[in-house]
């Protein structure tokens, strides 16, 4: 028979916990989703850019195993992707260099010009986002035969790089290599 009180004074505090939350809880503006937005991509660039200079320019052309693309074609194509869902997102013209994938072009996989494509890729998502109009983020788009809104799509997009940047941890990890630290910005507990 104790335990009813004891559930009504259990439901009774979360209640009015979830009551504080809610009543405190502030709106964000689209304005200021679209700078959080920006200032993830800034920080995404840093952090790809890290781990472009991690891995030793001898060892580009690395693969974990031989049916994984090369460190050189997993950033290329990361790349790539970069520019062409941010173009369909933001309706931004893409970068002449992202019509075709340069993951398997030969003149792409020094650490030169794959270092040069990718930050290009994030200077070019980073403005097309700035640019963009944020009223139209809630628009459907077709991408593969799939309806999404704009937003999802760029949230796909940032997705998308972040998975196969996280890839690289492996092929740096296999040659004996740290990768870099974490770039999250907030306090972790």
């Amino acid at each position: 028979m104790k335990k009813i009180p004891f559930l009504k004074t259990f439901c009774l505090s979360l209640y009015s916990l979830i009551l504080c939350v809610t009543n405190n809880a502030q709106s964000i503006s689209l304005s200021e989703i679209k700078e959080q937005m920006v200032r993830d991509w800034v920080r995404a660039k840093e952090y790809t850019s890290d781990y472009l200079n991690t891995m030793e320019s001898d060892k580009y052309s690395f693969k974990a195993n031989d049916s994984t693309r090369s460190f050189a074609q997993q950033m290329l194509h990361l790349a790539w992707m970069n520019v062409l869902y941010t173009s369909i997102a933001t309706d931004q013209k893409p970068l002449p260099w992202a019509k075709h994938s340069l993951q398997n072009s030969s003149s792409a996989q020094s650490k030169d010009s794959v270092m040069y494509y990718v930050m290009a890729s994030y200077d070019y998502a980073i403005d097309a986002i700035k640019n963009s109009d944020v009223s139209k983020w809630g628009e459907i788009k077709k991408v593969l035969g799939a309806e999404v809104t704009r937003f999802a799509l760029m949230n796909k997009v940032f997705e998308h790089q972040t998975h196969h940047r996280g890839q690289t941890t492996i092929y740096i990890r296999l040659l004996n290599m740290r990768p870099p630290n974490e770039r999250l910005n907030v306090p972790i507990p």
